[in-house]
């Protein structure tokens, strides 16, 4: 099998609960160092924070570029896997209060990995496959909220996805987290039947 063939099934085959432990815990390190020091974050300083050694972030992202694309992909999927449980177990306003200030963290790691991720993630059917998947996650929190009649029914996933987009730009260029939870209170204000 040729290298790129081996890797892929590699990465098919599931982790052992310890492996996958580990890897949780790099790309959630990876996130927060990005997210605070740009792509320029160091490996060692993630392999720190996440408990292992460097060796097994390298066995596992034998480059950063590989970790950037690996963080990119798990905290996009983490953003979608948490909407249904934030809808099952928080009142409709503060599940959609909770997922929103993830997205800015979200979109503040992304924001530091973003030359990285000009590069690795070139496919616009991927981005949009990615808006997609937040649309949905935001779309299943909304849909919640609608039938209980907490939010407009004009109100669409397109549309908060946009808003959130440039909140965290504004917040990102002002460099100001109360910012973005002040926007995010103005959104949910616009969002929320009286």
């Amino acid at each position: 099998m040729p290298g790129n063939e081996v890797d892929a099934a590699r990465d098919r085959r599931p982790l052992r609960a310890d492996a996958q432990r580990n890897e949780d815990r790099l790309l959630q390190a990876a996130a927060a160092a990005f997210a605070r020091e740009g792509a320029g974050a160091s490996v060692k300083d993630i392999a720190r924070e996440a408990g292992v050694g460097v060796g097994t972030l390298y066995r596992r992202f034998p480059s950063k570029e590989l970790l950037i694309e690996a963080t990119y992909r798990h905290e996009v999927q983490r953003l979608c896997e948490v909407a249904p449980h934030l809808a099952a177990t928080q009142p409709p306003v503060d599940a959609l209060r909770t997922w929103m200030e993830s997205f800015i963290d979200f979109m503040a790691a992304k924001q530091g990995m973003a030359d990285a991720l000009r590069v690795i993630l070139t496919d616009d059917r991927e981005k949009l496959h990615t808006r997609a998947l937040l649309a949905d996650a935001i779309d299943h929190l909304l849909a919640h909220a609608k039938g209980r009649s907490v939010t407009r029914p004009d109100v669409s996933a397109q549309d908060v996805l946009m808003a959130l987009g440039g909140i965290s730009l504004m917040a990102s260029n002002e460099e100001q987290g109360d910012l973005a939870t002040r926007l995010i209170d103005l959104l949910l204000h616009g969002i929320v039947t009286s």
